[in-house]
């Protein structure tokens, strides 16, 4: 299977990773489509998160290598590796006082010297980044005024400042209200339909997941237990596999992408409509 992946894009192989020497997948092999947005998907403890900061370099593999467009990334520099991808940790936590803009303005240090004081294409870019998040009237403000979701688009806006290709993004609707939600899930779609960006996020809800994905990677049984499109791949055997519930699965009625609808009892499903 691994060799079977692409050249360029982000793609592991044989990859074991874990915590203290236990692995929680074990010689799995990895491909994120470029230009498309991807959803990681699985059980609690199932290892999405794991797979995630591995993929962004924050954890060391047991084994196997992560490659960006052919280069292994711990062979990286990490200033060359942060021109190239970003990420977003779950509930990431902000310096008291710190504004929207001074936090923006983070982003662009992979591009500078050290101690190089910001450019106007630094500013430019921070302006741009700010706008695509919506939060031009809110730059000044201290990111412990805003509202959970506005302070969620700022750190979208900080990785978007750094101008990489590729952006992962760990539970990025945490903790959010459903409207907050669906406002960051539009935001980046719009960045990756409008900007090109490559989106990889792990999400817990998995309508969500296929309404805003093109591409669903499942993970389950310390391996990937299957990757595909949303049509393809959500049903009712996936849900069972990945998550050990029963549901039915039916068409959303507007955009037609899969809805999974959990039942408690196995034999309400036949009351229920199959797609």
């Amino acid at each position: 299977m691994a060799d079977d992946l692409p050249v360029f894009g982000l793609t592991a192989r044989d990859l074991t990773i874990g915590y203290g020497g236990t692995a929680i997948l074990d010689r799995v092999a990895v491909a994120i489509p470029e230009g498309k947005i991807t959803a990681l998907v699985g059980a609690n403890g199932s290892g999405k998160s794991t797979l995630l900061r591995t993929l962004g370099r924050v954890l060391d593999p047991l084994g196997g290598t992560v490659l960006l467009d052919g280069r292994d990334i711990a062979a990286m520099p990490r200033r060359a590796l942060a021109r190239a991808l970003a990420l977003l940790p779950q509930a990431p936590i902000s310096p008291d006082g710190l504004t929207v803009r001074e936090l923006c303005s983070f982003g662009r240090h992979p591009h500078r010297g050290v101690l190089t004081r910001s450019t106007p294409h630094d500013e430019q870019v921070v302006d741009e980044a700010i706008a695509a998040a919506g939060l031009h009237d809110l730059e000044d403000r201290p990111l412990d005024r805003l509202s959970g979701g506005q302070r969620q688009r700022a750190w979208i806006a900080m990785a978007l400042a750094q101008e990489t290709p590729v952006l992962l993004l760990d539970e990025p609707t945490t903790y959010l209200d459903i409207a907050h939600q669906l406002a960051v899930l539009d935001l980046l779609r719009e960045l990756n339909r409008d900007r090109g960006r490559t989106v990889v996020m792990v999400l817990h809800d998995l309508n969500q997941a296929a309404q805003y994905a093109d591409h669903i990677i499942a993970v389950a049984d310390r391996g990937i237990h299957s990757t595909g499109t949303p049509r393809d791949l959500l049903t009712p055997a996936l849900v069972k596999d990945v998550f050990g519930i029963d549901c039915v699965i039916i068409r959303h009625p507007i955009d037609g992408t899969p809805l999974c609808l959990p039942v408690s009892n196995g034999n309400a499903t036949a009351a229920l409509p199959q797609p």
